[in-house]
């Protein structure tokens, strides 16, 4: 814990103890900015204690504000689910009037706080299966996910559908935290058959780091301490093992790539391009190559508001200039010669369908991929997976929350990657090019062969012959598709 203290040299300057060292206040505030940031979204079926758990670990960290523990004291008195007298710990995520009412989690709520090991931003997703597009919401960003399961009943459809969807985000820390283990006092073998069930379940999925917690949320046993209830659990408490758990090698840290977001050239003797480092790192006097127009060169600097650097990895955001003049604009990418991504317009991915309205698959959508934006259209769909028994069926669109995969052609190349390989160049979105709304997630799986496309094109076709229209009209034609194509929409004539 952090404790404020006196420094012995100056006795009129505060310093912290932490964990048995004093530091000054600069050496503290340094520390702080040190510490790296652990993304984690909690995810269980309804009534599992999601929210409970999440104001526990708050509430026994001391990561509270006296105003809202005095808030939390009253709206417990109020509309409490936790019985008389006790704090009802749900009410610092469910803040909604409708999930106060109904006891349940609609929207997700972030919570933000830090210990002295680590910064976490929490993410608190909802259970029900109307709510999957909010669960992939808060777990696009995740590194981590706990899945809440109640002791009394185990391992159940609910669970499976959340560890799948997790699986598919590419999540690979995850925490089964069996909870309400005081309502089956504290038994051993209950917990370990529902380790065991979830093992069984979770090995198809090949996740690296698989972790299970027996604890009370509502009691607070192993959330933050170890619990003296459980003497036949070694392992660490909940809080404990966030603050170790190790992100660092979650990063491709082998294959550079570095999306460019603009083209800086404040005077004449400067022109560098900025952006965030997604994968890979970057030295100064690399070799680069940008796509797609193949030129190389040499990193000449890498530019950051606090100085140059000597090399810059993800996710930092820096501006690197380059020895030689080459043309490259927003929605390009920087790479290393040496492992480079896929180059094409057509490829398999997975979609979680987002938005209100079916899809239509002869809509022409925009697709945002990292800085890159173009057109696209769905060409064929391989399946739809049903989430709660993973089975898969034909189909031929997608509606609100469901998944299936498909084959999705563009009007300009991307460069992408595998998104088990690499999330950050793997993952896009589509925009319903009428609403403005994000209409789906998708995640890139393998790249396709233009043979193997329906529609045998990779560009949408105007067929002026087809639609009756006179030779006299096609240079006017020509020079609207153009105009088009300079706009991101690339379409093919036909004469």
């Amino acid at each position: 814990m952090t404790q404020p203290a006196t420094n012995s040299h100056n006795p009129n300057e505060e310093c912290f103890e932490v964990d048995g060292r004093k530091l000054s206040i600069e050496e503290y505030l340094d520390q702080d900015e040190r510490k790296d940031l652990l993304r984690l979204l909690t995810a269980g079926s309804v009534d599992d204690g999601k929210s409970t758990l999440i104001g526990r670990l708050l509430f026994d960290s001391k990561k509270l504000y006296e105003d809202q523990l005095s808030a939390l004291e009253r709206d417990s008195k109020r509309v409490g689910n936790a019985g008389a007298g006790q704090i009802d710990y749900a009410l610092l995520c469910d803040g909604l009037k409708a999930e106060r009412e109904q006891g349940i989690t609609i929207d997700v709520a972030y919570r933000y706080f830090s210990t002295n090991k680590r910064k976490f931003i929490i993410a608190d997703t909802p259970g029900h299966e109307q709510y999957t597009r909010n669960m992939i919401t808060g777990g696009s960003t995740a590194n981590l996910a706990i899945i809440l399961v109640d002791a009394r009943t185990g391992v159940i459809t609910q669970t499976r559908r959340h560890t799948y969807l997790c699986s598919l985000l590419g999540i690979r820390h995850i925490v089964l935290a069996v909870n309400k283990m005081d309502l089956v006092d504290f038994s051993q073998q209950v917990f370990e058959g529902i380790v065991s069930d979830f093992n069984a379940f979770i090995a198809p999925f090949h996740i690296p780091d698989v972790r299970c917690i027996p604890l009370s949320a509502l009691e607070g046993d192993n959330v933050v301490d170890r619990s003296e209830r459980t003497p036949w659990y070694d392992g660490p408490a909940l809080l404990e093992f966030l603050e170790t758990v190790h992100i660092g090698n979650d990063h491709n840290l082998a294959d550079f790539r570095f999306p460019v977001q603009y083209v800086l050239r404040p005077d004449l003797d400067f022109r560098g391009f900025c952006g965030k480092v997604a994968s890979g790192v970057v030295h100064k006097g690399d070799e680069i190559m940008a796509l797609p127009s193949g030129k190389r060169s040499r990193v000449k600097r890498i530019v950051t508001y606090d100085g140059d650097l000597d090399y810059a990895f993800p996710p930092q955001s820096v501006t690197l200039q380059l020895e030689d003049e080459i043309d490259i604009s927003r929605g390009e990418m920087i790479v290393s010669p040496a492992a480079q991504p896929h180059v094409g317009r057509q490829f398999e991915a997975m979609l979680v369908w987002m938005d209100e309205a079916p899809m239509d698959v002869n809509k022409s959508f925009y697709l945002k991929h990292n800085t890159h934006t173009t057109r696209c259209r769905i060409d064929h769909f391989k399946h739809k997976v049903n989430v709660n028994t993973l089975e898969t069926s034909d189909t031929d669109h997608l509606e609100l929350n469901e998944i299936g995969r498909a084959v999705i052609v563009t009007s300009q190349e991307l460069f992408y990657d595998v998104y088990t390989q690499n999330k950050a160049t793997g993952a896009f979105i589509l925009i319903d090019p009428i609403t403005n709304n994000t209409s789906c997630v998708g995640m890139i799986t393998s790249p396709v062969a233009e043979a193997d496309l329906h529609t045998g094109s990779a560009l949408p076709t105007l067929d002026l012959p087809a639609l009756g229209i006179a030779p006299e009209h096609y240079p006017a034609i020509r020079t609207a598709v153009q105009a088009l194509a300079r706009q991101g929409l690339e379409i093919q004539v036909k004469e």
